[in-house]
């Protein structure tokens, strides 16, 4: 028997895990107190990102809908997935959270966008490092130096 779930087009079900992503966020950030936009308490944000990401997803399926219905598309080529994609997405989250403890932002930073980077199968090695190298930049600036994180940039062994 067919999956069902393969033959929909990858934007219904990408706008479809964005809208339960936010239903979840908004639900849980409600069990806190919400407060008021003068004075925003613990649960405003989850609720209000959770609720921009269900209009986001419902926008993005609602488009494939569209696009789908102008073009009279009735089934769409199912691609193979993209393994490598996955690997190097989850390699990338493993190594900023074991970098990040051993190593500092520096080191989590760069590995984290070097590695997510080698998962588009269009990048080189030049433009991984190229893209590693600004974002060390803006790591420095923005979230060390401006906003004045409690991430230490060089950690040797655990904090």
């Amino acid at each position: 028997m067919p999956n069902p779930l393969v033959s929909l087009p990858k934007d219904y079900l990408g706008g479809g895990l964005m809208i339960l992503i936010g239903a979840s966020a908004a639900g849980m950030g409600a069990t806190y107190s919400i407060g008021t936009l003068r004075q925003m308490g613990p649960g405003f944000f989850p609720v209000a990102l959770g609720v921009l990401l269900m209009f986001a997803g419902t926008a993005i399926a609602v488009a494939a809908w569209l696009e789908r219905a102008r073009a009279g598309v009735v089934k769409s080529e199912t691609l193979p997935p993209e393994w490598r994609g996955w690997a190097c997405i989850v390699g990338a989250l493993i190594a900023f959270v074991i970098l990040g403890r051993y190593g500092g932002l520096l080191a989590a930073c760069a590995a984290v966008v070097f590695i997510a980077a080698m998962g588009d199968r269009d990048n080189k090695l030049k433009d991984g490092l190229l893209l590693m190298a600004i974002m060390l930049v803006f790591a420095i600036v923005v979230i060390w130096g401006a906003l004045r994180m409690s991430f230490p940039l060089f950690t040797w062994g655990g904090a």
